[in-house]
C-alpha cells in the first residue's frame, strides 16, 4: 500500500498501528462486507480505507463528523459510499445492520477518569449494531509498560484522564463474542516526537522487539472479534 495513503488511514506510528491494517485485510473476507461503521474517525481513517475497497460506510465521531472527516476523504476518488453521522459509541442507534464495524483508540477516552463500565457498554453496544456473524475490527491502546504509565503521566495532556486497557480487559470486554483474536505490537513506537522518530522506533520494534519484549509491555492490542 501507498505510504501516504496507509498515513491518511493510520494517522500516528503508522509502521505500528497499520499491522492492525494488515491483519484485517488478510482476516476478511471482504466480498462477503457490504456495509460498514467506524467510530471515532477523527478523520475518518478507516472510513476511508474501507470506502477504498467499495464498501457504504458510516463514518462517525461523536461530534463535528462531517466537518473534520470530509476535507480528509475528499483527496481520494472513493468507489465506496461514506456517509457522516455523529454517533456516541455507547448508544449506537442501530441493531442487527452493519457487517462490519471499526475503531482505532477509542475506549480509553470513553473510560476517562476510571469508567470501565461504560468501556463495557461500547463493547455492548457495537455487538448489538453487528448483523449475526459480523465483525468488530478493533486496535486500541494498552496500558504497556511502567516506563509508558509514567511518560504518559507526565508528558501526554490526557494521559491521567484516559483509561488505558490492558490485555485482559479486552478479552473480558469480548466475551460475548462468538469468536475472537488478539495481538499486541509496539513499544518504543510511542516514544517518537516526530513521525520521522516513531518510524525509526517502530522499525525496532518489528524488527524484534515486539518478540523478545513481554506481550504486558507493548502499547498496542488489535484483532478481530466476530458476532
Amino acid at each position: 500500500m501507498d505510504k501516504d495513503l496507509l498515513a491518511d488511514i493510520v494517522g500516528w506510528d503508522v509502521r505500528n498501528w497499520s499491522r492492525a491494517v494488515e491483519f484485517w485485510d488478510r482476516a476478511v473476507d471482504w466480498d462477503k462486507v457490504h456495509n460498514c461503521l467506524e467510530l471515532g474517525g477523527r478523520q475518518g481513517g478507516l472510513s476511508l480505507w474501507m470506502a477504498l475497497k467499495g464498501k457504504d460506510v458510516v463514518c462517525s465521531d461523536l461530534e463535528d463528523t462531517e466537518a473534520t472527516a470530509r476535507p480528509h476523504h475528499a483527496k481520494y476518488d472513493l468507489p465506496g459510499a461514506v456517509r457522516y453521522q455523529d454517533i456516541d459509541a455507547a448508544t449506537i442507534p442501530y441493531e442487527n445492520h452493519f457487517d462490519v464495524v471499526a475503531f482505532k483508540s477509542i475506549l480509553g477516552g470513553i473510560g476517562r477518569h476510571g469508567n470501565k463500565p461504560l468501556q463495557q457498554a461500547a463493547i455492548d453496544q457495537i455487538r448489538r449494531a453487528l448483523k449475526p456473524g459480523g465483525k468488530l475490527l478493533f486496535a486500541e491502546n494498552l496500558v504497556a509498560s511502567p516506563f509508558h504509565r509514567v511518560v504518559r503521566e507526565r508528558f501526554v495532556r490526557w494521559g491521567r484522564a484516559w483509561r488505558y486497557v490492558t490485555i485482559e480487559e479486552m478479552q473480558e470486554f469480548l466475551r460475548d463474542f462468538s469468536r475472537c483474536e488478539l495481538c499486541t505490537t509496539g513499544v518504543l513506537g510511542a516514544f517518537g516526537r516526530t513521525e520521522r522518530q516513531r518510524r525509526v522506533l517502530s522499525a525496532v520494534d518489528r524488527g524484534g522487539l515486539n518478540q523478545i519484549t513481554p506481550q504486558s509491555w507493548r502499547y498496542i492490542v488489535y484483532g478481530i472479534a466476530e458476532k
